[in-house]
């Protein structure tokens, strides 16, 4: 938090409440309705930790530029693009319940870093003619029962090649 003023820090911390408080009563409105809940468990778990990542590499003081980018000609998406400094970030976020099977970050296969290479030089086309330092992030996210979420923040994960 040393990138923000206090109130700077307390207007993000007080958002990210008010975003989970939504999603809680909306969730409870579906089970007090008798819905089915059509999304799947992974999904969920994934989305609230694309949204805590999101407010977790801003009070870490990086400038979030993107969230969720497609090209529209390479499959796949880019779950966060943020600035640090003058380097661009390429923010693969991974978020798992518990680390008895294995940690976050190793589900970033060679297929899938091929995958977020290929977009990332697509998003660089787009947003400037010139070449910007860049890297490649994982971070690992944690929700596990009766514990606050852990965060694991790889900086330059992998490279270009």
């Amino acid at each position: 938090m040393a990138h923000m003023t206090l109130l700077a820090s307390l207007r993000l911390r007080w958002f990210e409440a008010l975003l989970n408080a939504c999603d809680r009563a909306v969730a409870g409105r579906k089970t007090q309705k008798r819905h089915l809940d059509t999304e799947a468990q992974h999904l969920a778990t994934g989305r609230r930790g694309e949204r805590a990542a999101f407010f977790y590499l801003r009070r870490e003081g990086f400038i979030v530029t993107a969230r969720g980018w497609r090209s529209g000609i390479a499959r796949g998406d880019l779950d966060l693009v943020a600035w640090e400094g003058d380097t661009i970030c390429f923010v693969e976020v991974k978020t798992r319940t518990t680390r008895a099977v294995a940690t976050a970050e190793a589900s970033v296969d060679e297929q899938k870093r091929r995958t977020l290479r290929r977009l990332a030089r697509h998003y660089l086309r787009q947003v400037s003619d010139e070449e910007v330092p860049a890297r490649f992030d994982i971070l690992s996210i944690y929700f596990e029962e009766g514990k606050s979420a852990d965060f694991d923040l790889f900086r330059g994960a992998f490279r270009w090649r």
